[in-house]
């Protein structure tokens, strides 16, 4: 039947994928349902659909529109969740901008961009105003300021906001007042259009701009309910950053759900058990991170038992078996997943089996701490051979590159094609990260290919030795790094920082005794031969920043030959 594919795509029968109609979907079905919860402020999902229109309007009449890029520094508020709906309405590209970095990283963003407009929360006005200054001094002249909106919040210091007002800044509230909550805003024409920006963590250069697509924020919004079992209504804590790679995307799938984002301006435990006992929280995503400092916060900080079963998705760094255990035993059920930013976030998952269940917990959270499988919405992963480019045997032991390939791999980064093309290579998202493949299929990340530590010839994970001092009763976070080794060329070098309860006047005998733990959990060679003690540094998304911990160790030298 040679015409059986003759039949041609028309506007009845197709249309450009794009995750903007959920919210248009929401406002229809459930438009008194509260949407979004702030503190002592709520909006419905018929509200939020206005607020959003509103936004998109008051952007196109300031000729803000397909091609631009408005950048948005703000914590967990709603500005930022109507900025993920408003601002591609408007034809624009988001581009969330990471409240943790500093102004001369943020000023290379917003010039690398060409942000026309900067909205930024009023704690952040004098990060945003800095980072400005910079770019109009490297300007040379030729600096046009971006159009700034300032997002007031009634828990920040009134003052702050005078100030930005005074400085020609518009409040937001005002912004969406020039705008109309019946705006009829186009979809893209094509999916292919780019519907977010946003930079990776750039700890050891200039950030890499990350282009996503409508379409690949349409397909990873519908896989996360799927994969993790989300149903319509779920009430969802903010947790995780929303400027981080958009929310992993649950920013679109909680219109899709038609649920209750609850917000949380800054995360500390009690916040999020607090939100839990008060909002009745379903769901939240966290970095392992923050999962450690829930299974180590102090009683009185803590509600438990939890009224109802949490779930968990934790990705963003490989998670300690231990601090995975903690959380099971707590009540929580986590769902271990792992992505890149390049990847709209999280996009493969330790998908549970039943016959786990009757595992012991610790097996279990061995298991678990796995990287997993493909989400549903990825086409494409492997772990392949560095040398030949070929899959790697699933012996859960040879080592190979993660690599990724479909319709939740980015578009590419921007105004970047010599790294695009090493990126892409071979018809593969390469991400960087060396891993093994189980003989069930699942992967596990061993290391970042810089941080695999080489040991008398010997390749040594530092993931695999954090994870068994992890373990150890006094740690509460860890990071291994190389150090220089005379005799051995490099040797593990561990960095510690100890729980808040622990006895810290003797660290020789405490690293003696996180040194003798060692030697009964692993082989002789993994052994750190140096342990450090101390605060570790972190990047604005809260990951530990080796980079740094391995110039620490490059200035301590080389672990001595022994005389003996």
């Amino acid at each position: 039947m040679p015409d059986i594919d003759d039949l041609p795509k028309n506007a009845a029968n197709y249309t450009a994928l794009t995750p903007l109609w959920f919210l248009e979907r929401a406002a229809t079905v459930h438009p008194t349902r509260k949407a979004v919860v702030h503190g002592s402020r709520s909006y419905t999902w018929l509200q939020t659909y206005q607020r959003c229109r509103r936004l998109a309007s008051a952007l196109s009449k300031r000729s803000i529109g397909a091609g631009s890029s408005v950048a948005i520094i703000a914590p967990n508020v709603p500005a930022l969740y109507e900025a993920h709906f408003g601002i591609p309405m408007s034809g624009a590209v988001i581009n969330t901008v990471n409240i943790r970095l500093n102004a001369a990283t943020i000023a290379f963003l917003l010039a690398h961009s060409q942000s026309a407009v900067v909205m930024v929360d009023q704690e952040f006005f004098n990060l945003a105003e800095d980072a400005l200054k910079i770019i109009k001094e490297k300007s040379g002249g030729n600096f046009k300021p971006p159009l700034v909106i300032v997002i007031a919040d009634e828990s920040c210091d009134p003052k702050i906001l005078g100030y930005a007002l005074g400085q020609g800044a518009i409040e937001y509230e005002k912004f969406l007042e020039s705008g109309d909550p019946d705006f009829a805003w186009k979809p893209p024409q094509d999916e292919w259009q780019s519907i977010a920006l946003g930079y990776t963590s750039g700890t050891t250069a200039s950030p890499k701009g990350v282009v996503l697509h409508h379409r690949g924020a349409y397909l990873m919004a519908l896989s996360n309910p799927i994969i993790w079992g989300m149903n319509e209504g779920a009430v969802y804590l903010w947790t995780l950053p929303m400027f981080h790679c958009n929310g992993w995307c649950f920013t679109w799938t909680l219109a899709a759900l038609c649920g209750t984002n609850i917000c949380l301006r800054q995360v500390t435990a009690k916040g999020v058990y607090s939100a839990i006992a008060k909002y009745s929280v379903t769901h939240f995503c966290a970095a392992p991170v923050v999962l450690n400092s829930i299974v180590n916060a102090p009683p009185k900080d803590t509600i438990l038992p939890l009224p109802h079963v949490v779930h968990v998705m934790t990705a963003g760094a490989a998670p300690p078996p231990s601090v995975l255990a903690a959380m099971s035993e707590k009540g929580f059920r986590v769902t271990h997943t792992y992505g890149l930013s390049e990847t709209y976030g999280p996009s493969t998952v330790c998908a549970w089996k039943p016959e786990w269940d009757s595992l012991p917990l610790e097996t279990q959270a061995r298991l678990n701490a796995r990287q997993g499988v493909r989400y549903v919405g990825l086409e494409g992963l492997d772990v392949i051979s560095t040398q030949t480019g070929q899959p790697v045997p699933a012996d859960g032991k040879t080592i190979g590159e993660i690599v990724f390939r479909g319709n939740i791999v980015m578009k590419g980064y921007l105004k970047n094609p010599k790294v695009n093309e090493e990126t892409f290579a071979n018809s593969w998202f390469h991400s960087g990260d060396l891993g093994v493949k189980h003989p069930d299929g699942y992967i596990e990340v061993k290391d970042r290919s810089k941080d695999i530590i080489i040991s008398g010839g010997e390749n040594i994970s530092s993931v695999e030795v954090e994870n068994i001092l992890y373990s150890h009763p006094a740690v509460l976070e860890v990071s291994v790094v190389a150090r220089a080794d005379e005799r051995w060329g490099e040797s593990p070098c561990a960095f510690v920082t100890l729980k808040p309860e622990v006895d810290k006047s003797d660290e020789k005998g405490l690293a003696e005794d996180i040194m003798k733990f060692s030697r009964s959990k692993m082989p002789a060679y993994w052994v750190p031969k140096s342990v450090i003690f101390g605060p570790l540094p972190k990047t604005a998304t809260g990951k530990i920043q080796k980079h740094v911990l391995r110039d620490r160790a490059k200035e301590l030298g080389p672990v001595k030959l022994s005389k003996l």
